[in-house]
């Protein structure tokens, strides 16, 4: 059984008003387009005040994409808990939970950017506090009765319609994140293949009596694009896919890389290393039956063109896809 996904965090590193409109409302209908085609899910994320215009607003664009999809699951990965105002974090998910019938799931994060807790007036040093804060708070708005926050009277309605286990997993690469998750009853997620983090996720569910599962990356993430001239694509889209590495690289700590980093500095070694690798129909084809068991499409990676990216997803329902069926 083969998993399609498609990756969209809406990339425009011109930041030119007009493309970027092009590339948010062509993800829309890419959305709609792998829904058709049974993709399994749609991934989004959130970043603020970066220079080529990284995914700021996950949660409105998850609900575009929910609101012209039938079947497909969106998952963002992640929201980064501490910036937003956690009562109305639990109304925009529940209300997307509900809309949709069940197909959201929010994983949630710290963050690691500095940068972004001063844009938006946090301290960056107590970001873990907030955290708690924040889950603690969102979890007693979903049980839809009166509850304090911060001195003040609240209740939050209407109630999501998944339980909090199948609507928000913590995110996070260290121990305090896995005991959080633990600590909260909430699946964990690691940013990277992380056993020990796996292992002490569980017994602090032993020991807070809780119960949960850890979502474990691969050791790396592949991203796919299909061309019917993988040599042209590198060449003419390449540098498209090394921007998105080399930005996603430079937020990266020396601690721990998630599962999609890659230090590459030019396409050449992009394309050596694999990470982002660009396939024939005929080669994605064998890659499947060879067991690939996620295909992670990421169709405007960098801000390509939306019209190769609609040659990536069309070649790969068309030609990939009813093979791997058959």
């Amino acid at each position: 059984m083969v998993l399609s996904i498609a990756r969209f965090n809406f990339v425009s590193p011109t930041l030119d008003r007009r493309t970027t409109g092009e590339l948010y409302r062509a993800g829309v209908e890419m959305a709609a387009y792998a829904d058709e085609a049974g993709f399994f899910g749609l991934s989004l994320e959130e970043h603020h005040g970066a220079n080529d215009g990284w995914s700021p607003s996950p949660l409105i664009n998850a609900g575009l994409m929910l609101g012209c999809t039938k079947q497909i699951r969106v998952t963002v990965s992640a929201v980064l808990v501490p910036l937003h105002d956690p009562l109305r974090l639990a109304e925009d998910i529940a209300v997307l939970d509900l809309a949709s019938n069940g197909r959201i799931t929010v994983i949630g994060g710290l963050g690691y950017r500095p940068e972004e807790y001063e844009a938006h007036g946090k301290d960056w040093s107590r970001r873990g506090a907030l955290m708690d804060e924040s889950i603690e708070a969102v979890l007693a708005a979903w049980s839809g009765e009166p509850f304090t926050y911060q001195g003040r009277n609240a209740r939050v309605t209407p109630m999501p319609q998944s339980v909090p286990q199948q609507l928000l997993f913590i995110g996070g690469r260290t121990k305090a994140a896995a005991r959080r998750a633990a600590r909260f009853g909430l699946p964990f997620n690691p940013v990277a293949e992380l056993p020990d983090l796996e292992a002490l996720y569980q017994e602090e569910c032993k020991a807070n009596g809780t119960k949960g599962f850890v979502i474990m990356p691969p050791s790396s993430t592949t991203f796919t694009f299909v061309a019917e001239d993988p040599e042209e694509a590198w060449a003419s889209l390449g540098e498209h896919f090394l921007h998105e590495a080399k930005q996603y690289a430079g937020w990266q700590t020396d601690a721990v890389h998630s599962a999609a980093y890659s230090p590459a500095s030019t396409v050449e070694e992009l394309r050596a290393e694999g990470k982002y690798r660009v396939l024939s129909p005929e080669e994605c084809v064998a890659a499947g039956q060879e067991g690939a068991g996620v295909f992670v499409l990421h169709p405007l990676c960098g801000g390509l063109p939306p019209e190769r990216g609609w040659d990536c997803l069309r070649l790969y329902v068309e030609q990939v896809l009813p093979a791997l069926v058959g």
